[in-house]
């Protein structure tokens, strides 16, 4: 009946709980009077058991301890069990009492029979709803897959996966060990399984078929975790991941949250100090403007600078549904306080005239460009009008409007440009510093690679084209890349606006570079596939302005050291005002007559580095 019905019906489970009070209260008779109860106490026995079985059955029913489905018992049915049993224990030895002092100086129930009557019925009524349970998934589901398990961690997470894993109808997953680094732990058990040392794991994937490994530690250690996923992906061991607590459903962990773990993951570094008495120092109460806001920079830095209480926080970008997303998840997230979203186009002046004469912003953090390489290579008067003359109209209106700070957020492409954005970039750079000068506003560049996830990134690329089966295309074997996670980089461009007495560019420490073919690798190992056999790489060659290598300093710039270890600060020429506004006018002049190759010519002139690479502009070079 418990097996080949849905649920087994409600009043089944109490009479059998009902069953279990009875059988009890004689076992415990029993065993109190060594199974050989004398005859003053067989007399009062029919009275005693028909009380203690009418204060069970009242509780059991108020509490409905026989409403949960017993297959799916959980510590808190078990939990519920216990409380219910001990208030009607609780309840017989009130009646001792009131019968002792009251009635007759004799206990109706005698004190042991209660106490063994209450372990006996507790222990019995939970094996029991345990049994059922272990005996569902074995025989209901005999055809399930068999597949040994490491949980990496033994704290609260670690015991959580465990359980959630033992409630799979599905799988029938065996827990080999726990791994921990707490040496403390290291040779314990944990509901029977041992907890060993991570420096084992090699040995235990050698030994066992091991299927997956389930990383359940909420704070890492992120060379120790690479090191980890970096040995299962040689022994071809799914890799995993419990998400932080805070993000598990009403304070409980579902099988479904536990995911394969992705390479931002891995990318990922030792989380970034800020100093948040500054920043706060500086952000709270302030009018800001965020340009490029519903990008992935732009919609970070409003949830960071969020926290730290703006006066008015302005979010302003062209992208229309973007801009509704990001309005819906601040409206979810941010009730009490609330950002102005502005849909405008920074290169149209009269609006963003309005704008600041309204606003009248004490800060602007300006990350609205044009960011894709071979799009802007194939439509360079669109890169000037955007990503140079949308850079001048602001930072125009912050000197006109007497803003305090002016942060641009550039791009390690501007750097030795070999692409028609990069070099856009750098031009908005020069200008930018150009305009610095003694007293306000203060003109600060901060400079970085790509970031994890960013639109246009190559990770939701390769993800994509792994979930269709592939290929996953390189354009070069040869390709490096630097990485940063979004709110990584955005909590440096923070740190270094505080900092910033203007003029200065900052360049931020990206880590290693990383080959994108090895990314590529990695990712397909991550997906649990085979390089050659299920899915294959292909090199489609480097695209329109690309380069093998990005750099974060050109031959010709120093960097400095700041208080901060991520941050430095790199030294490059100044520039006379009046000559680079007269250029810009100029350049700006030709992207609005359409000339792509004067513009293009023009753009060399002003950066004199500035080398197209794999583009058909490279004949301006040799001329």
């Amino acid at each position: 009946m418990f097996f080949t019905r849905q649920n087994t019906p409600r009043w089944m489970i109490f009479m059998i709980d009902m069953f279990v009070v009875v059988c009890s209260v004689l076992l415990a008779y029993l065993l109190r009077f060594n199974f050989s109860i004398p005859k003053s106490e067989l007399k009062p026995l029919p009275q005693i058991l028909a009380y203690m079985v009418f204060i069970r059955a009242c509780s059991f029913i108020i509490a409905r301890s026989y409403a949960g489905i017993i297959r799916y018992t959980s510590t808190s049915d078990a939990l519920r069990v216990f409380l219910t049993v001990l208030s009607g224990s609780v309840i017989f030895a009130i009646t001792d009492l009131i019968t002792f002092f009251l009635i007759n100086r004799h206990f109706f129930i005698p004190f042991s029979i209660i106490i063994i009557d209450f372990l006996i019925t507790c222990m019995v009524m939970v094996t029991f709803r345990m049994v059922v349970k272990i005996a569902f998934l074995e025989l209901k589901r005999p055809e399930r897959i068999h597949v040994n398990v490491i949980i990496y961690g033994a704290g609260e997470a670690g015991i959580t996966a465990k359980r959630v894993l033992d409630r799979d109808a599905s799988t029938k997953y065996k827990l080999i060990a726990f791994l921990d680094d707490d040496p403390g732990k290291v040779g314990k058990k944990l509901e029977g399984i041992d907890i060993v040392s991570p420096d084992k794991l090699n040995d235990l994937l050698e030994t066992y078929t091991v299927g997956q490994v389930i990383l359940a530690v909420q704070r890492y250690d992120t060379q120790r975790k690479q090191e980890l996923v970096d040995l299962c992906l040689e022994h071809e061991v799914k890799v995993l991941t419990v998400p932080p607590m805070m993000e598990w459903i009403n304070g409980e962990l579902s099988f479904n949250q536990i995911k394969n773990i992705r390479i931002d993951d891995l990318l990922e570094r030792e989380e970034i100090h800020l100093d948040d008495r500054q920043i706060r120092a500086e952000l709270t109460g302030k009018t800001i403007i965020i340009t490029g806001a519903a990008g992935s920079i732009g919609s970070e830095l409003a949830r960071q600078i969020m926290k730290f209480h703006p006066l008015n926080l302005l979010l302003i970008d062209q992208a229309e549904t973007s801009m509704h997303q990001l309005e819906l998840e601040f409206t979810e997230n941010y009730r009490d306080r609330y950002p102005r979203f502005l849909l405008a186009d920074i290169r149209n002046a009269s609006r963003m005239e309005n704008i600041f004469n309204e606003s009248k912003p004490d800060i602007i953090y300006h990350a609205a460009a044009y960011k894709h390489v071979p799009v802007m290579e194939s439509n360079p008067s669109e890169a000037i009008l955007n990503n140079v003359n949308g850079t001048r109209i602001l930072a125009d209106l912050a000197i006109k409007y007497r803003s305090k700070k002016f942060i641009m957020i550039s791009t390690d492409k501007a750097v030795n440009p070999t692409s028609v954005m990069g070099a856009s970039k750098r031009i908005a750079e020069i200008y930018t510093q150009s305009l610095n000068r003694d007293g306000e506003p203060r003109f600060i560049t901060t400079r970085f690679g790509n970031v994890l996830g960013s639109n246009g990134s190559v990770i939701p690329l390769f993800r994509s084209q792994i979930e269709k089966g592939g290929p996953v295309t390189v354009t070069h074997p040869e390709i490096t890349r630097y990485f940063m996670t979004i709110p990584e980089a955005c909590a440096l461009v923070l740190e270094a606006g505080t900092m910033g007495k203007g003029g200065e560019i900052f360049i931020f420490d990206m880590g290693k570079s990383v080959r994108i073919i090895d990314l590529a690798k990695r990712m397909i190992s991550l997906s649990g596939l085979t390089l050659g056999k299920d899915i294959q790489v292909r090199f489609t060659g480097l695209r329109p302005g690309e380069k093998l290598y990005e750099e974060l300093l050109n031959s010709k710039e120093n960097a400095i050291p700041t208080h901060h270890p991520r941050i430095l600060i790199a030294k490059v020429r100044e520039y006379n005002a009046g000559e680079v506004a007269h250029q810009i006018e100029e350049l700006i002049r030709l992207a609005g007559s359409g000339h792509e190759k004067e513009v293009v010519r023009k753009m060399k002139a002003i950066v004199p580095e500035f080398k197209s690479q794999n583009s058909i502009f490279e004949e301006l070079d040799s001329k």
